[in-house]
């Protein structure tokens, strides 16, 4: 079974009729920076709105022709999926000095797509092993390359428009905003929200210290050694970002991967929480230590302002993770190491636009189709 919530809203407009009710976000599956991208943007759209000083944000010229994609921006289905909901990507990155751009990957991948007219928001994590095609795209559809590899190298090769570019071409999906956080900005949002109240277990405190020392060790490579606060006791208490950090990390109690992402959605529940009730004092603090570890396309004016101007009504309504449910396997693919197979790419994209987009029509492309029997076809190879 799918670790998953998902809901759906009700809208006049020409659709399959699904069946469910809206569901308050419950469950979802996301790496360590994702964590705080809900907040992030939550923050961003109220910071923007709420002050005319400089935030520091690092902003990304994206030209539009470096985006490429399978489907039509003039297709009636994409029009309908352009009009009705805005879609973006946000990154969670494996950096810890500011640097945003290529030459790191992506732990974390989340597709949002927000309702515009009702402000449901759906998002699905993409698992960063998805054996996926990253090569550099082309818009000659006679000179596509496959490059079959971990989906999360895409944004190391070639940052931003990289790692958008290979969420397109192998979901067929139209997407050209993004949003992607740092290492750092994981620990600052959750400090500048005041922490996060979590219940510790006695099993957990081992390797919550553990992965503090591991994390000021080896990992941040600076002096973080204030930032070591050892967890003795069991019971709720409030965790630092670091200490959070650590927390999301452990994986070696029952429950093993399972439960670890229980704590992140743990801790993401809290970040949430508290990220709606930030007053003006929080949202200069967080200007100030929280967005220079933040990057974005989006334009202020035209797309961040009018954002803002719904922002209170935003509800996340469902979440998932992609490839879906039983659909994937995973398994050993020679020096490709350890990755996340989609059984069949064809139906896990179906089954994404029906989550991201529900009640809009939609047929895979023949670019989608095709790599789906070479994903097949490279599993096969190692017996997967």
């Amino acid at each position: 079974m799918s670790d998953r919530t998902r809901g759906n809203g009700n809208r006049n407009v020409k659709r399959r009729k699904k069946k469910g009710s809206n569901k308050v976000l419950r469950n979802i599956i996301i790496g360590v920076e994702a964590l705080v991208l809900v907040a992030v943007i939550v923050v961003l759209i109220y910071a923007f709105r709420a002050t005319d000083e400089e935030t520091g944000v690092q902003k990304y010229d994206l030209p539009e022709n470096e985006i490429v994609t399978n489907v039509k921006e003039d297709d009636p289905i994409v029009e309908e999926i352009k009009k009705t909901y805005t879609t973006l990507a946000f990154f969670g990155v494996d950096a810890r000095n500011g640097t945003l751009e290529k030459g790191t990957r992506t732990d974390t991948i989340i597709i949002c797509a927000i309702d515009n007219q009702t402000g449901e928001t759906r998002l699905c994590s993409v698992y960063r092993d998805t054996l996926l095609n990253i090569a550099e795209p082309t818009k000659d559809d006679s000179e596509k390359k496959v490059n079959l590899q971990k989906c999360n190298a895409a944004y190391a090769y070639g940052g931003p428009a990289r790692a958008l570019n290979m969420l397109n071409q192998n979901l067929d999906l139209y997407i050209t905003q993004f949003v992607t956080v740092g290492f750092d900005g994981v620990m600052n949002t959750i400090d500048a929200v005041g922490g996060v109240d979590i219940d510790i277990q006695q099993n957990e405190i081992k390797y919550l210290n553990d992965y503090q020392r591991s994390m000021y060790s080896t990992e941040t490579k600076v002096d973080l050694r204030d930032d070591f606060i050892p967890v003795e006791n069991t019971g709720l208490q409030t965790l630092s970002g670091y200490q959070a950090l650590a927390y999301c990390r452990i994986r070696y109690t029952a429950g093993a991967d399972y439960k670890r992402t229980e704590r992140q959605r743990d801790v993401l529940s809290q970040i949430v929480v508290k990220a709606k009730k930030i007053d003006p004092v929080q949202i200069s603090k967080i200007c100030t230590d929280v967005f220079p570890y933040i990057a974005t396309n989006m334009d202020l004016d035209k797309e961040i302002i009018p954002l803002a101007s719904d922002a209170s009504k935003y509800n996340i309504v469902a979440s998932d993770g992609f490839p879906f449910g039983d659909n994937k396997t995973s398994g050993l693919l020679g020096n490709k190491g350890d990755c996340v197979i989609p059984k069949d790419l064809e139906s896990n994209v179906k089954e994404l636009h029906e989550f991201l987009y529900p009640g809009i029509e939609y047929t895979p492309s023949d670019t989608v189709v095709d790599l789906s029997q070479k994903i097949k076809a490279e599993a096969a190879m190692y017996g997967k």
